[in-house]
């Protein structure tokens, strides 16, 4: 709910799924396309079906009709995904990638067989006019498509092979050579699109990794404050706000040296991430502080899981640490609240306050207790 920010081997393996951010982007880049779809479909059903009229051919007459059936469903798919795309999960994500893959390669199928038809009618005139619209598809995909490598290379080997076979099947050399030399282009576009997606994709790696860094702890790898304050600012409904301050961190850290006591704080980070679940958020606020953040039932309930998430907090960091096989023992306090009031930035620093002042509260009783923030008054409860 709070978010802070095996197709192919070998070659294509590194391209086919990057992390879900990188690759949501690049799915978005490829139905940005629609000028370029639009200018090679009007191109194709024109040719197409200039073809169809001076020959009365059955064999164009059906590929023209589905090249034009395929631009069609081209650019409604473009149109669709837009309206869509924000809302879309991951999943969702492959799904329109798929679909984007497969409208291209059946045009560029469609393309492929325009050519396959004027060889076998010994046309060179449709040939020229099949292969000029061929290559041009091919610049296109490979300007537009080339951040999805598996996508372009798919697509101009479909678009290829008619050619390619046509070609061959022609008694003329010269057709035979300008087939076989289709291979090489085909590898020439392999490697470009293998350039163009790597540089790209390490672009994006490279924003995505400073947009993290802005927004998480470097050490722990949780979100920081500046990442808290937003989930929190922007959380719907009733949500459990829970302090932790470790109660025995200075004397290992003191101990151990600084290295042990950055170890501890990864396991902090890796427990208190385990507690809160996929639904919540742990953020570190500096030095030993963290800060906990999970969406609740409403009313009673609501207050029981947000008491049950704090002394389950509490439990899991009093259990032993293993550092460098040397045992250790902390514990931790908790100050807790429940939150149903949309927040502004002076409502956000009375509430959080007020939930250190019930962490501190916890501290000063000793410690290894969760601590409620009343609007009053300060309740204590001992963890169990």
């Amino acid at each position: 709910m709070f978010h802070v920010g095996a197709m192919e081997h070998g070659l294509l393996s590194r391209f086919t799924h990057p992390n879900p951010a990188i690759r949501r982007e690049l799915v978005d880049l490829l139905y940005t396309s629609l000028p370029q779809v639009m200018s090679i479909n009007a191109a194709a059903i024109t040719g197409s079906v200039a073809l169809a009229v001076l020959h009365r051919d059955a064999g164009y007459i059906a590929i023209a009709f589905a090249i034009f059936v395929n631009a069609i469903g081209r650019v409604v798919s473009l149109l669709r995904y837009k309206q869509h795309s924000a809302r879309l999960s991951d999943r969702d994500v492959i799904l329109w990638e798929n679909v984007y893959a497969a409208g291209a390669s059946a045009f560029g199928l469609a393309l492929g067989a325009l050519s396959f038809r004027a060889f076998q009618l010994d046309d060179a005139p449709g040939a020229w006019i099949a292969f000029g619209l061929s290559m041009s598809y091919c610049v296109g995909m490979v300007s537009r498509a080339a951040i999805r490598p598996w996508v372009v290379l798919t697509t101009t080997a479909l678009l290829f092979t008619p050619t390619l076979i046509g070609g061959l099947m022609r008694p003329e050399l010269p057709y035979q050579l300008g087939a076989a030399m289709l291979v090489l282009f085909w590898l020439s576009i392999r490697e470009a699109s293998r350039h163009l997606s790597t540089a790209f994709i390490e672009r994006l790696e490279a924003k995505h990794a400073l947009a993290r860094r802005a927004s998480h702890d470097f050490l722990t790898d949780l979100p920081n404050r500046a990442a808290f304050l937003h989930a929190l600012e922007t959380a719907p409904g009733h949500v459990a706000i829970v302090a932790i301050d470790l109660d025995g961190f200075k004397p290992v850290n003191d101990r151990h040296g600084h290295h042990a006591g950055d170890e501890l704080l990864r396991q902090v980070a890796a427990r208190l991430s385990s507690c809160v679940g996929p639904t919540g958020l742990a953020a570190r606020f500096g030095g030993d502080e963290f800060m906990l953040l999970k969406p609740l039932k409403s009313g009673t309930q609501g207050r029981d899981e947000a008491l049950a998430l704090a002394q389950e907090a509490v439990r899991a960091l009093s259990a032993p640490f293993l550092l460098s096989d040397i045992p250790v023992m902390i514990g931790a306090s908790a100050g807790l609240l429940v939150n149903d009031q949309p927040l502004t930035d002076s409502t956000i620093d009375a509430l959080l306050r007020r939930v250190d002042d019930a962490l501190y509260a916890a501290k000063r009783a000793g410690g290894g207790r969760c601590s409620w923030a009343e609007a009053g008054s300060t309740a204590l409860r001992q963890a169990s």
